[in-house]
């Protein structure tokens, strides 16, 4: 149909057809950027479980957390085509950042959280060109790897620093706002990420449903044909996977400043991977992917590592060669065909 569109818009004149592209491609975005009723459910459901599961805000708070760290690699894997297998470096940065600017400097969790996020930016502007200018993708694997790995190291050898295998001591953050302290069962920590998250959800998508966005969709499927029409292929990738930076530093950040401790965990290997299963288990290429995944793997490793401690990543392991073989778009229609024959049936 854009095919026939750009063809009819072309024979009427091209000063006519890029008009008409231009106002399609307009109203398009116009439609993603509206609020569709599925979308308000789940953040009302979200807002729910804050008063309705009290003895669950320390899991919320985990799927928060894992949530917005899912969100900010979908931008870079799921609009832009960038695939790393280091994005938990920038969630180790921000981590360390929050806990150092917490015993040196100020309790205040705002203004760590701030610059937890500015230092991963940082991070993520410093190797950006590095890695999207002149890459392909198995050496943006290596290369991510590599960066995550070399934190890893330096944070184990900086024991002056960051406490080296024993974690970071001294960690305290001062009550939010100067009124709600972070108590033991979570509640002022979930209530404080999960706004975090709404907020910085709201501007990631503000972002993929811009024409920004869409330029980011282009790159992704045709980098030399978006090169060719005048995008700035190298400008775009580097400010996206900067933002994308940000919000994990901040994810990582809010790890810290929830929990009062930071260690090398927070740079291992598993948090790029445990990222990553997340966005198989909800779906890359949507924000809420990120979202609905984080939801579904923190309640899997909570109901099948109560059930069998030792093999919960053999079940989720399982489940995901399950997805793989029987397709997402599989899995999606079966609610769609189950809710159309009940509809029917009427």
């Amino acid at each position: 149909m854009a095919t026939d569109l750009t063809l009819a818009a072309t024979a009427r004149g091209p000063a006519h057809g890029s008009a008409a592209l231009e106002s399609r491609a307009l109203a398009n975005l116009g439609r993603a950027g509206r609020w569709k009723p599925a979308e308000i459910i789940f953040w009302a459901l979200a807002a729910a479980s804050f008063f309705l599961l009290p003895d669950k805000h320390l899991l919320l708070t985990e799927i928060a957390i894992l949530g917005l760290f899912a969100v900010s690699l979908d931008l870079i894997l799921g609009y832009a085509g960038i695939v790393s297998l280091g994005h938990g470096a920038f969630f180790g940065l921000g981590a360390y950042v929050a806990g150092l600017v917490s015993v040196h400097l100020t309790g205040e969790p705002l203004t760590g959280l701030l610059l937890a996020g500015v230092a991963a930016a940082l991070l993520g502007l410093a190797t950006a060109p590095l890695l999207l200018l002149r890459a392909s993708d198995l050496t943006r694997l290596m290369v991510t790897l590599g960066i995550a790995m070399l934190l890893l190291e330096a944070a184990n050898k900086a024991a002056w620093l960051t406490g080296g295998a024993d974690g970071l001591q001294g960690v305290w953050i001062d009550p939010l706002l100067g009124r709600f302290e972070f108590d033991l069962m979570g509640t002022t920590a979930y209530a404080y990420c999960l706004i975090v998250t709404f907020v910085l959800f709201l501007v990631a998508r503000r972002v993929v449903t811009s024409p920004y966005g869409l330029s980011l969709r282009a790159i992704r499927d045709n980098t030399l044909r978006s090169a060719t029409i005048g995008i700035p292929v190298g400008k775009r990738l580097v400010a996206i996977y900067t933002f994308s930076a940000f919000i994990a530093g901040i994810a990582g950040g809010l790890l810290t400043q929830t929990t009062m401790f930071v260690s090398l965990d927070v740079l291992a290997f598993h948090r790029s991977a445990d990222v990553l299963l997340v966005l198989v288990l909800g779906g890359v290429g949507y924000l809420y992917g990120g979202l609905i995944g984080a939801v579904v793997f923190k309640l899997l490793q909570d109901v099948l590592s109560n059930l069998t401690p030792q093999y919960w990543m053999f079940w989720i392991g399982l489940i995901l060669v399950v997805i793989v073989l029987i397709g997402r778009e599989r899995i999606n229609a079966a609610p769609r065909a189950l809710w159309t024959r009940i509809r029917g049936g009427k």
